[in-house]
């Protein structure tokens, strides 16, 4: 059977998990800079990947009868007037519009498309997941801005030997694809509301939370 890279990132992650638990203290290696607990402004985050399941509006501009509201199959795939079989899932909104826009020139003139989103579901491979030694361990959607308060908010906090400070975070590293762990310090933002403690988050993070061995 084959693994797929999300499933090997996952695998990776738990086992990591494993090898975090042990006594309570604070957790050593390198550390996100710290997210206010408001920020002054928001800006956007980054550009939504469509997911199975999702629910799209397609639009052609002039030629209404090539559009279509479709949900995006199980298998990833969008099935629209003239077009069969498009897979969609990965893909941002105006890539998939792009793709259809190639698809329709074979059939008319200088075809114009807007893809809108209508409801929302995302890959997993999008997800904050929140493992280990907390109240309601899940994975959650990621949103634009959302931080490790709000990720620990979402799951109910610490459980009650949960060694918060030895926590650790798993990103995969854009550029080269590989697992980067960072010290969080969880039991110090939310027991003592240390400001400093809170990093923003990005899609993909896991947040593994070891337990106390006292």
């Amino acid at each position: 059977m084959t693994i797929g890279r999300s499933s090997q990132f996952l695998l990776g992650a738990c086992l990591a998990a494993t090898a975090l638990t042990g006594c309570a203290g604070s957790s050593s290696g390198p550390q996100l800079p710290p997210a206010a607990f408001v920020a002054a402004s928001e800006g956007p985050g980054e550009e939504y990947v469509i997911g199975p399941l999702d629910q799209l509006t397609i639009f052609v501009w002039r030629n209404p009868e090539l559009g279509a509201k479709v949900q995006v199959r199980p298998d990833g795939r969008i099935t629209t007037p003239l077009i069969t079989d498009l897979p969609a899932v990965g893909k941002t909104p105006s890539q998939l519009a792009a793709d259809i826009t190639v698809e329709l020139k074979r059939y008319i003139n200088d075809p114009r498309v807007s893809v809108i989103v209508d409801q929302f579901s995302g890959t997993y491979s999008q997800a904050v997941r929140v493992v280990g030694a907390t109240e309601k361990p899940a994975s959650l959607p990621y949103r634009a801005n959302m931080t490790l308060l709000d990720a620990m908010i979402a799951v109910g906090g610490l459980s009650e030997f949960a060694a918060g400070d030895r926590a650790r975070l798993i990103r995969a590293d854009k550029a080269t694809g590989k697992q980067v762990e960072y010290a969080l310090r969880i039991g110090k933002l939310l027991k003592r509301g240390d400001s400093r403690a809170n990093v923003k988050l990005e899609p993909g993070d896991v947040i593994i939370i070891p337990s106390s061995a006292f």
